[in-house]
């Protein structure tokens, strides 16, 4: 029999254990254990059945160009900006796309990863709010097509189909990869769908620090 995962554990690598703890309690994490080992420290952290593991190391790791991006659902959007307009943290309303027609919002946390958060439950038209930065919603995946364009061109079209099935003509700004070895260029709107639908797909780089390079060079070539 196949084994199937039975939970998935994300891990945010942050610069204060403490300050993180009260930033997700704002989406009701709770800290269900926590301990050390040496000058490092971890926080496992709890909502429902979700989890959240925070960790601080000694020596802190080397800061990747591109920061995380963490995606929470929420039942209660509304509730969760009170949370924040009652904790002075700052976030944008970026809009009601079709994966949240309940709204989404954009913020960061203490280490400046972003984090958006959506609501799959829609609300009516006259309960809806102001967006307040239009853009917001793909300023993380521009700084991605941003540094893949300073090492590498994209094909002139998104590769991407439209909902319908028809080709987009937007351009392609962005190469898109998963874990099985599939990839693709797609457009800005098509690559913010595909990171949050599609299970296991992430931004792809065309650097010369993959698996390639490596085996090649355990290999002496």
């Amino acid at each position: 029999m196949q084994s199937r995962v039975q939970a998935a554990v994300p891990v945010v690598y942050v610069r204060d254990i403490g300050l993180s703890e009260r930033f997700y309690a704002l989406f009701g994490y709770e800290i269900q254990r926590s301990g050390r080992d040496g000058e490092s420290r971890w926080s496992y952290l709890q909502c429902g059945e979700h989890t959240l593991l925070l960790a601080f190391v000694q020596p802190p790791l080397i800061q990747v160009e591109l920061p995380l991006l963490i995606y929470l659902y929420v039942t209660d959007l509304a509730a969760v900006r009170e949370q924040f307009d009652q904790a002075e943290h700052g976030y944008d309303m970026v809009g009601y796309p079709d994966h949240a027609p309940g709204g989404e919002m954009r913020t960061r946390d203490p280490d400046g990863n972003v984090v958006l958060v959506g609501q799959r439950t829609a609300v009516a038209a006259h309960d809806r709010v102001d967006t307040t930065a239009p853009e917001a919603r793909f300023s993380l995946i521009k700084q991605a097509a941003e540094a893949i364009a300073r090492r590498s061109g994209a094909p002139s079209a998104c590769q991407v189909a439209s909902s319908d099935g028809s080709p987009c003509d937007r351009p392609a700004e962005i190469k898109l990869a998963d874990s099985w070895g599939v990839t693709v260029w797609s457009c800005l709107p098509h690559a913010d769908e595909a990171l949050i639908d599609a299970p296991g797909a992430f931004i792809a780089t065309e650097d010369a620090q993959g698996l390639g390079p490596w085996l090649h060079r355990r290999a002496g070539k």
